[in-house]
């Protein structure tokens, strides 16, 4: 389609400005498209778009041709604490082979230490040290030798069948190889002449020499998280030296077909069938697509729980169906959260590592594997180019409505292409970034009219420039009809913030000191409130109130509040810092925060009103900027915002019941991440604490708090220790429900 020369100049002269805003756009998108200029945040919406449509068109339902034996906390209960005796798992592989006739085994184990838990080793040590000239004792150790040698033992077991062992590889300093590692499933030379990206390694964890020996072969299990901890996809071929050596749920895909080699298939652009990549491995009939690192994406059918599980304590009691395992792939793995093989996905956050491996294998057998290949980015720049053009030209000339209409349908069809893709032909369509530079042309077109047209409308927001920042000011002006002044009830988050022995600070300073120490110190926490979309209420001489969630709605409320919190208590420590170079003292602030329902909106007499909050979830949030002190921390929140803020590490201070309420209320510390994984083990331990204090298990609780006492001093384990002493010389009555009453207000 060709344009006369007098119609573009026109339609330029015309709209000038929103043209060359629309340029701006395409240009960017198209920069991220072709790989020029990366865009994070597009990076994670193309996330979310794949993790939507994985989440939609899952197929679903149990897959019977793979088992996974699961080591449970039920088989730690009844076989003992993990590891296991190789004997016992000697008797495991016997007893899936001999009695319930599976196919092919896999452990998403690795065995690269000794078992020395026969005594063995023991014994003939004392044979040497003590009586080294005893033969009879000699010839009866060497008698025993093949019933205590329990690594022996498993690899005999292992002998002459369908088996695979899992190894990792390692990065970073601890790179020092242990144990042996399979033969490489592939080499460079397979790969003739072409340069083939991979995970590279430098150090390997796998299996003793003589249980790899006599296993058929191995695969890696390295997770490969993307960069928001999601793990979507499985390394097929990592490098180590010059082999390329196979991932877990491969290994075992290539002994159920059997033993079939992986076979490169490389892209062809062209009449001269030049090289252009690696973009898909055949496995006996199979395609397994790859990217460029040769990874592929993992094909998740469901939930947990995708896989038939059995218990391994089941396995060796021989309480399983033989019909449930015969002929099946099987898996060895574990769902027990102290064994820590748990990952995130993109539909669970809690995911056995084991069934991240029985997806990919079904994949492989399904031919079911999602592809992204190169060819995509060519796409996606194609529908990026033509879409912007065709929305430059098109929406200047369209009504509201038309332009709505018009940019909706081009979504949908984007969308349903981006289905049909991956429904039928196993593509993986990218639809971040033409999507959102769609809704951009469509937002610009839309505002640039409505700010130039509708200044009288935005006066109303200059009312709030008392309580709000001018950003927040400048998007009232866009939404005049939605704002408020008459009281409403809405969900809103509110903040009390106060500094810890202001009137001692107070009488030390003269008046124009204190005074100017307040504008220091208020001044830079009023600017955090503001940057995190917050209203700032009212100073009461050294104490802040501020409020989330009006005169604007804020979905996220409770999350900018809390930053705000966070990132105050932080700029904190470098005021102090300042006042200790002029010779003020150094201050300390408790916060107190509150997620509920409010009353929001202009309130007073007819003398003085003020736009502010009331209600028991304001009075609540004051309550628990008090009780900071008694606690021993500088934060406490609420149940209620941590329920909307889940992503936030919190310690448990207590369940409480404030003066003249009777619904208890129970309350938290948040921690920053460094924070949360420094305390890691006392958290652990003080959750543990709580479970005897509700259960009035005084004696357990006391023994448990000493010990936090000796990992980390802290005034909440004294509070709670002191109130243990109370408890026992006066036992709450029957009816105790582990709250404490508060009685002040």
């Amino acid at each position: 389609m060709s344009f006369s020369k007098s119609f573009l100049l026109a339609h330029l002269g015309q709209h000038a400005v929103r043209t060359l805003l629309g340029v701006c756009v395409i240009v960017l998108t198209l920069l991220h498209v072709s790989g020029l200029w990366s865009l994070g945040f597009l990076n994670r919406l193309e996330n979310f778009s794949y993790d939507l449509r994985l989440n939609m068109l899952m197929p679903r339902g149990v897959d019977t041709r793979i088992v996974i034996v699961d080591i449970d906390e039920k088989s730690l209960n009844e076989q003992g604490r993990w590891p296991w005796g190789r004997d016992k798992l000697a008797g495991m592989v016997t007893t899936l082979f001999d009695h319930y006739h599976v196919d092919t085994l896999g452990f998403d184990v690795v065995f690269a230490e000794r078992d020395e838990s026969s005594g063995l080793k023991k014994l003939q040590q004392i044979q040497q040290a003590y009586l080294n000239d005893n033969t009879v004792l000699a010839q009866a150790i060497e008698k025993l030798k093949p019933q205590l040698d329990y690594d022996q033992i498993f690899a005999d077991s292992l002998t002459g069948r369908k088996v695979v062992l899992g190894y990792y590889f390692a990065q970073g300093q601890d790179t020092r190889p242990v144990g042996q590692l399979p033969p490489p499933v592939l080499t460079q030379t397979d790969f003739g002449s072409k340069t083939v990206l991979a995970e590279s390694a430098q150090g390997y964890g796998a299996n003793l020499h003589g249980l790899q020996q006599q296993a058929l072969t191995a695969g890696h299990f390295n997770p490969q998280p993307d960069d928001d901890g999601i793990t979507r996809r499985v390394a097929v071929l990592t490098r180590y030296q010059d082999g390329y050596y196979d991932a877990l749920s491969v290994a075992v895909a290539r002994m159920y077909l059997g033993q079939t080699a992986l076979q490169p298939k490389f892209a062809k652009i062209g009449v001269s069938r030049r090289y252009s990549g690696l973009e898909s491995f055949g496995l006996a009939g199979k395609v397994i697509p790859v990217d460029g690192q040769l990874s592929a994406l993992i094909p998740y059918r469901g939930g947990q729980g995708s896989f038939s599980y059995v218990s391994a304590t089941d396995v060796l009691s021989h309480k399983v169906s033989p019909e449930l395992l015969r002929g099946k792939i099987v898996l060895v793995g574990t769902t027990a959260p102290g064994l820590m093989d748990l990952r995130a996905t993109p539909i669970q956050s809690v995911y056995p590592g084991v069934e991240v491996h029985a997806n990919l294998i079904a994949g492989i057998l399904d031919n079911s594997i999602k592809a992204r290949p190169a060819y995509m980015m060519g796409g996606e720049f194609v529908i990026v180019l033509l879409a912007g053009i065709l929305l430059l030209v098109l929406l200047h000339q369209l009504n509201p409505i038309q332009a709505t209409m018009t940019v909706s349908g081009m979504l949908a069809g984007l969308l349903g292409l981006g289905v049909l893709l991956w429904k039928f032909a196993n593509l993986v369509l990218p639809l971040a970034a033409s999507m959102v530079m769609i809704g951009l042309l469509y937002l610009l077109n839309m505002s640039y009219g409505f700010f130039v047209e509708s200044r009288g409308k935005r006066q109303l927001a200059r009312v709030f420039g008392q309580y709000v920042p001018p950003e927040i000011v400048r998007e009232m002006a866009g939404e005049a009809e939605s704002v408020n002044m008459v009281g409403e009830n809405r969900e809103m988050t509110v903040l009390f913030c106060d500094i810890r022995g202001f009137t001692t600070i107070s009488e030390q300073m003269e008046p124009a000191q204190l005074g100017k120490m307040m504008g220091e110190f208020l001044t830079p926490l009023t600017q955090i409130i503001h940057q995190n979309r917050g209203t700032i209420d009212k100073y009461i001489g050294d104490a802040i109130m501020a409020f989330w969630g009006a005169p604007l709605a804020d979905p996220q409320h409770a999350r900018h509040a809390l930053q705000a919190a966070m990132e105050m208590h932080a700029a904190l420590r470098h005021i102090s810092d300042g006042f200790a170079m002029k010779g003020w003292p150094a201050l300390e602030m408790g916060f107190g925060l509150n997620t509920g329902a409010m009353v929001v909106g202009n309130m007073g007499s007819s003398f003085r009103v003020a736009y502010t909050v009331m209600g028991d979830a304001v009075n609540l949030g004051a309550r628990l900027e008090g009780l900071t002190k008694m606690y021993g921390v500088d934060i406490v929140v609420s149940e209620s915002l941590k329920q909307q803020v889940p992503e936030f590490a919190y310690r448990y201070l207590d369940t409480v019941r404030v003066k003249g309420k009777g619904k208890p209320v129970a309350i938290y510390e948040p921690l920053d991440e460094i924070k949360a994984g420094q305390l890691h083990d006392e958290l652990t331990l003080f959750n543990e604490v709580m479970r005897h204090y509700r259960n009035r298990n005084w004696d357990l609780a006391e023994v448990q708090l000493l010990n936090l006492q000796k990992m980390s001093p802290h005034p909440l384990y004294a509070m709670y220790l002191q109130r243990i002493t109370r408890y026992r010389l006066n036992p709450p009555d029957s009816e105790w429900d582990g709250v404490f009453n508060l009685e002040f207000k």
